[in-house]
Order: C-alpha cells, then sequence, then structure tokens
C-alpha cells in the first residue's frame, strides 16, 4: 500500500510541475552566477515563462544579484536597484510578462558580462523556427503560434485541479 501512495504523490508532483513553473538556475547547466559565464548566450538557449522562477548560487564573498531596470543594466549602474539579492542561493519569481534585468555589483563584475536579461513570456504561446533548405541555401523564419494546451482549449489550472482531485480520491480508496 505504502508504493501506490508513493506513486500517486510522485504523479500529482510531475502534474504541479507541469501547470507551475520551471525553476531555472542561472548560467547552468555549464555555470552558475560568476564571471565565466556567458548570460546572453545562456538566456537565449531558455524559454522564460510566467510561474517560472530563476535560481542565483554564487559565494556571497564574491557577488551579488542587483535587479535593476534596463537602463541600469546597459550602463552597468545599481544605484537606483529594484531589488537587492544577497543570500547565495536566491530565488526569483517570474510572475508577470515582461523583461527582467540583473547585474552583479561588485565593481568590474557588470561590465565584464555578469549581467543578464530575462524575457519573460506567456505560457499560451511559443516562438516556432521552420527552416528549409540545406547548408547556404538554409532559409529560416520564426512565428509565434498557440501551444498545444491553448489550441485544444486546456485549462492549465483546470488541469491540476483534477490531477489533486484524482490523488486525494486515491487516497481516500488506499485508507
Amino acid at each position: 500500500m505504502g508504493a501506490k501512495v508513493l506513486m500517486l504523490i510522485t504523479m500529482a508532483m510531475a502534474m504541479l510541475g507541469m501547470v507551475l513553473g520551471a525553476s531555472h538556475t542561472v548560467g547552468a547547466p555549464a555555470g552558475s552566477w560568476d564571471l565565466q559565464t556567458n548570460y546572453t548566450l545562456w538566456a537565449s538557449r531558455t524559454r522564460f515563462t510566467i510561474g517560472d522562477e530563476l535560481q542565483f548560487q554564487y559565494s556571497t564573498t564574491m557577488h551579488n544579484v542587483v535587479e535593476v531596470r534596463k537602463a541600469g543594466y546597459d550602463s552597468c549602474n545599481s544605484s537606483n536597484p529594484i531589488a537587492t539579492f544577497l543570500t547565495g542561493n536566491d530565488v526569483v519569481p517570474l510572475a508577470a510578462i515582461g523583461t527582467r534585468y540583473f547585474i552583479c555589483s561588485v565593481p568590474g563584475h557588470c561590465a565584464a558580462g555578469m549581467k543578464a536579461q530575462v524575457n519573460v513570456k506567456s505560457k499560451a504561446v511559443r516562438t516556432v523556427q521552420r527552416c528549409r533548405g540545406t547548408g547556404k541555401r538554409l532559409r529560416c523564419r520564426s512565428e509565434t503560434v498557440l501551444s498545444s494546451a491553448t489550441t485544444a482549449g486546456t485549462d492549465q489550472s483546470a488541469v491540476a485541479q483534477l490531477g489533486l482531485a484524482v490523488v486525494a480520491a486515491g487516497l481516500v480508496l488506499f485508507f
């Protein structure tokens, strides 16, 4: 009976993970919040959506994380911060669509590239790149399309509620 309960709990967590956001360790998998990681490349390879979270991992004796506006990001100026993080294991929720800007305010670090621009998008749409041809004749175009859940008319919160109801019913039946 314990194995069945564990299986139900695992299924519930998996369903919630699909509905809720993802956790993105900044700079992962090859780096963290440091001077070696290319954050422009890292962010370009990651899709950030509402409900996701950023996790900044760093040595508190060497770095910090400051959220700034675009002007502060462009000029590496942290004198007017939106938020300052100092724990070395900071979690930043991405609750709204838009662009967020983060820098390290230790002198010289931002100018050396220790800054990240994160573009948060809706879960309802995604960008698809379609390519034709080969080699030098390869032609690509990007288009924004509705996600499969939106196209099918699936409400993500309804999926989560259904998953929790199934787990609760399963637990009642087993006990």
